[in-house]
């Protein structure tokens, strides 16, 4: 709280600028806000407007205080999709575990959305596991940031039909609202800046997708040929793919967290700190009994050692250099072997043995599952807390 009230976050000071600026025609995408583009979505400068009216002393500290809410929140839906009771202790263990990854004291450190997106999300995953009504939070999320738009494609593909209708309407609604309020603004936007990648800096080291690796290694997004353009459609149809085995198998943490790091892999800007999805990651290697992997995982994040390696353009960013290279990417190169792990094991259960995820418990409410014979090792409980014991609904917040 000492810090949110001492210190101006960059991106929370353009957030409360664009909110300002949204109704001003087209000012909020033309001219620089904090001498920084404005880059988010009309609608999250809509979202902003009323934030706007606050001195922004006061309405950074609020943010801040409900960034670390949202993210226990998230902790807590990460945990029982995991098939964990979310207990205060279980919850708080992983919040503070979780305030120590780069991702996410990043985030804070920037005053940025994205564990308000990370909860939005999860939460959102865990009522389509428990057989809710879901897609609201995830047509939200997308309509702040385009990248949860891939959780629509994942409930297209796991035949969550009615999810994914609820989020795309959502997602219209959302952009609508936000024309009706600033039509110049939003025409702008949709027409022309969202395409415009000029506006970021690409190959800065922060960039953790793989258009910011081929940016630095080719010397600049100016020798980024047409070869990449099929990249990243290979890289959704991949993640995608193994995400919705997964959601079939009923192990929908496997699914959220695989089409988490997916999207960060397609999206051609993935900064640092949009990286939170390491948090249900982590759970989902301990889940599985991968506490080794897990502690690597948690150390690379830990650590970051990307801030290690040389930036700001210089000769020893651009172009590849061997283990510094790898090091300069390794929040990619991660992501990407993570993707392949969850493809292998997809693979090896498809092999014959039990399916993984939710099965509904005789005598309680269509809504009413337990989790069935999924891949939690008997020491996970002395990590993530004790079990949902068969025929009791799941607690936490909704």
């Amino acid at each position: 709280m000492v810090f949110a009230a001492v210190y101006d976050s960059l991106d929370f000071r353009i957030y409360w600028l664009g909110g300002g600026a949204i109704t001003e025609g087209t000012r909020v995408y033309s001219e620089q806000l904090a001498a920084h583009w404005f880059t988010n979505t009309p609608f999250m400068a809509a979202l902003f407007a009323p934030v706007s009216a606050v001195p922004l002393g006061v309405a950074r500290v609020v943010w801040q205080l409900a960034s670390v809410g949202a993210f226990a929140w998230a902790c807590s839906a990460a945990l029982e999709l995991a098939g964990r009771r979310p207990s205060r202790l279980a919850v708080a263990a992983a919040v503070a575990g979780g305030l120590l990854l780069e991702p996410v004291w990043h985030s804070l450190f920037l005053g940025q959305v994205n564990l308000f997106l990370l909860a939005l999300v999860l939460v959102d995953v865990r009522r389509v596991s428990l057989g809710r009504p879901a897609g609201i939070g995830i047509g939200i999320a997308a309509a702040i940031k385009l990248t949860p738009a891939i959780f629509v494609m994942l409930l297209l593909i796991a035949g969550r039909t009615r999810a994914a209708l609820t989020a795309g309407v959502t997602f219209v609604l959302c952009g609508s609202a936000a024309f009706l309020i600033a039509p110049d603004a939003s025409r702008l936007y949709w027409l022309h800046t969202f395409y415009d990648t000029s506006r970021v800096g690409v190959p800065y080291i922060s960039n953790q997708s793989p258009y910011g690796a081929a940016a630095r290694i080719s010397g600049g997004v100016a020798h980024v040929g047409g070869w990449f353009e099929p990249v990243p459609l290979a890289i959704g149809f991949f993640g995608l793919a193994v995400a919705a085995g997964w959601a079939k198998r009923g192990d929908w943490l496997s699914a959220a967290a695989v089409a988490g790091v997916t999207g960060l892999l397609v999206s051609p800007i993935s900064w640092a700190h949009h990286w939170v999805w390491i948090v249900p990651v982590l759970i989902l290697l301990v889940r599985n009994g991968g506490r080794a992997i897990a502690l690597c995982g948690y150390l690379l994040f830990l650590l970051a050692p990307l801030w290690w390696t040389p930036q700001g353009g210089g000769p020893r960013q651009y172009g590849f250099h061997g283990l510094l290279t790898l090091v300069a990417n390794c929040y990619l190169v991660a992501g990407s072997v993570f993707l392949v792990y969850m493809a292998v094991r997809l693979s090896v259960r498809r092999g014959g043995r039990a399916p993984v995820g939710p099965i509904h418990v005789d005598g309680a409410g269509p809504g009413a599952v337990a989790f069935g014979r999924a891949p939690v090792p008997e020491n996970a409980g002395a990590i993530l807390g004790p079990p949902l014991r068969p025929g009791r609904r799941p607690g936490g917040p909704a």
